[in-house]
Formats: C-alpha cells, structure tokens, sequence
C-alpha cells in the first residue's frame, strides 16, 4: 500500500532526500522583515514622523541606511568570503562589524568636535547635509544603469579572506563610507540634546547589527536578496533624493535666501 509515501521513493532502495528549501526561505523571510524597516521608515517620514531636532527620526534612520546599511555590503561581501571556511565568514563578519562601529565613534566624536570649534550656523550645516545626502542618492539611483561585469567559469579563485580584508576595503569603505560619515556628523551637529545624539547612536547600532546578521546569512539567502536588495535599494535611493532636496529646501528657507 501507498501510505501517503510518494511513488519514486518506494521504488527505490535509498529513502527519498530531504527538502533544504525551508530553512533558506526562513532566512530570506527574517531577513526581508528586517531590511523591510528601511522602507517603513520611509513612508513614516512621508506620513510626518515625531520631529528629532530638525529632522524627523524616521529621516535619519532612513538616510543612515541607505549609507551605512546592508545594500552595499552583500556582493562585495560575498567576493571576498568565496570558498571560505564558514568559521573564517563568521570571524570577518564579527571584526568588520566590531570595526566599522569604532571607526563611526571615531569619526562622530572628531567630526562633531571640528564643527564646534569652527562655529558653523545650524542651517548652513544642514544644508551642507543635504547637498551631501542629494548627492549619494542620486549616484545610487544611477547607479541603478550600469552595466555590471560579468566573470567567466575561468575567473582566477579568490584570495583567502583575512583579519586584514576585514578592515580594508570590507570595514572601510564598503561599510563606513565617506558620505556615512559626512550624515552621521551632519546629524549629530543638528542635535539639540543629548537624547537625540544617544537616540542617533541607537540607529547606528541597530544598522551594525543589520549588517552583521545579513553578512552571516548572505550565503544562505543570496538567491533571494539578489533580487530583494536592488528593488528596495531603488525605491529609498528615490526617496533620500526628495528627502535630501527638502532639506536643501528648508535651510535655504531658513537662511532667507527665499
């Protein structure tokens, strides 16, 4: 009799193999939701989310993602960590994260310090922000247009992931970029108290540790963040574009330009 057993295994000597789609599916899923908060966030600062000093919060968790977050970290991730002892993926995504964090704290405390001392007005920093935020969205929105390279079966292997590459280029500047640093400054300078710098400090966490749990998985759900990552990259690099061009807007207006 059948059993409810399918027809191919009862012919066969060996049992039927198991089904591995499950779990790689459940990874996408987490996955998905979380990086799904970038564009949550996005349509809560349409909708006019609680003011953080002079930016929404949703604001600045969504320009802080789309600079510092996971889109731009998957595919040159998964080049370097090729062929890697799943215990050597786990040590560089730790490090470049642990990394990437200091290099942040860094850069706020110095940059923030700078700005002081120089005595810039809010709404010239401000619009400086929103020249630089504008600029990176519309570079990734173009982004978007060129053709990438494709590599063929004989492409050379690549080299051996180590605590090095988890610092160059991987830390620094695939995951802190120049610009990352220019907001994080930016917005810190704009902070009224010290709540807002501490909630500013919690946003920049919570992305670190995006990243870090999307560079352990990605070689799991890599099929499905292939096409995930560059439909919602898109979408918030549109939006930081308007959102950028509003600041600009507000600090010129500020500045009595209009």
């Amino acid at each position: 009799m059948n059993h409810g057993r399918p027809l191919s295994c009862q012919t066969q000597a060996k049992p039927c193999p198991r089904v591995r789609a499950r779990p790689t599916m459940a990874w996408a899923v987490c996955v998905g939701g979380l990086i799904g908060a970038g564009a949550a966030a996005a349509a809560e600062a349409g909708a006019g989310a609680p003011a953080t000093g002079r930016f929404p919060t949703a604001q600045i968790f969504t320009f802080l993602f789309l600079m510092l977050g996971p889109f731009k970290i998957i595919g040159p991730f998964a080049k370097i960590t090729r062929g890697a002892d799943p215990a050597v993926v786990r040590r560089i995504a730790v490090m470049a994260t642990l990394f990437a964090s200091l290099a942040l704290l860094v850069a706020a405390m110095l940059g923030e310090r700078i700005l002081q001392s120089y005595g810039i007005p809010l709404p010239v920093l401000a619009l400086a922000g929103g020249v630089i935020l504008f600029l990176v969205a519309l570079q990734t929105v173009l982004q978007q247009f060129v053709p990438h390279e494709t590599h063929g079966e004989g492409a050379p292997p690549a080299a051996v992931p180590t605590l090095q590459t988890a610092l160059m280029p991987l830390a620094f500047p695939t995951i802190v970029t120049p610009y990352g640093i220019a907001a994080l400054v930016a917005f810190l300078g704009l902070s009224p108290d010290l709540e807002t710098r501490l909630l500013i400090g919690a946003v920049v966490c919570v992305i670190m540790v995006l990243n870090l749990i999307v560079m352990l998985v990605s070689r799991h759900i890599m099929p499905v963040l292939g096409v995930l990552l560059p439909i919602l990259g898109a979408v918030l690099g549109v939006v930081q574009v308007a959102l950028g061009l509003q600041i600009v807007h507000n600090s010129l207006k500020a500045m009595g330009v209009f």
